[in-house]
């Protein structure tokens, strides 16, 4: 038996306490957010240096490939001499813009392959790798321009056009017109290729875990608690009445 007075109540929760379950109170002392770690093949900075080297190498040759490919595929520019000159034989022919847009759209194509196959091999590969596929994408392009020029028709007209006699045609050098345009033009697909594969299939970062939070609120949430006057029981009635006389001894 214990002795109850009806006129006294008590909060089961003091006021300057917050509740087991409030939402709003800070989180147990020693407790803080836990950042995931990274996945487990991520590379580390040397790892990544060295891939972003051999990327880098391994584009810059098959410059070599796209220099052979204008070579073969670029129109041909005719000319023909006299006694005192060389003259293009159709002043109005598109052979020599068509000589940049074919090294143009040669080098977009090669600027989406390498960038689909840098991806596929290292699709984890962090901000190196992709300067260094931009890099060996400017090297390359630049192999491809002088390896065309190189291996085609020589720079030095006027002892061509001796060898070949008057009124006899012959093709002009290879060359580009709008040098930069074309060189660029690798790279900057290379670049947005990669972007896109990356939005679309690359991997997504894990959610941070909180460790400190993971407990705390896996308890069923109770009722209200009880507040200054409204004392309840365990069964949630009304309290209970004093005993005859009042009060009474256990």
């Amino acid at each position: 038996m214990a002795w109850h007075d009806g006129t006294v109540t008590a909060p089961l929760t003091p006021p300057d306490q917050p509740g087991p379950h409030d939402p709003w109170q800070a989180p147990p002392s020693g407790s803080h957010p836990t950042p995931s770690s990274g996945a487990p093949d991520d590379p580390d900075t040397a790892t990544e240096l060295r891939q972003a080297a051999l990327v880098a190498v391994l584009v810059a040759l098959s410059g070599i490939v796209l220099g052979l490919l204008w070579l073969w595929l670029a129109p041909r520019v005719p000319l023909v001499s006299d006694d005192t000159a060389v003259f293009l034989k159709n002043s109005e022919g598109e052979e020599a813009i068509g000589a940049d847009g074919t090294f143009v759209l040669l080098a977009l194509g090669f600027g989406a392959l390498t960038a689909a196959a840098v991806f596929w091999r290292l699709r984890r590969g962090g901000v190196l790798v992709v300067v260094g596929l931009a890099l060996g994408a400017l090297l390359a392009s630049l192999i491809a321009w002088r390896v065309g020029v190189w291996l085609g028709p020589s720079s030095d007209v006027v002892e061509r056009a001796k060898e070949a006699g008057q009124g006899v045609t012959f093709d002009a050098p290879l060359e580009l017109h709008a040098v930069w345009a074309a060189v660029l033009a690798w790279p900057f697909a290379a670049m947005a290729v990669h972007l896109l594969l990356t939005a679309a299939f690359g991997p997504r970062d894990p959610e941070p875990e909180w460790a400190g939070f993971s407990g705390y609120y896996d308890g069923a949430v109770q009722g209200p608690l009880a507040g200054p006057g409204s004392a309840s029981g365990p069964s949630g009635g009304s309290p209970s009445p004093p005993s005859a006389g009042g009060g009474g001894a256990a």
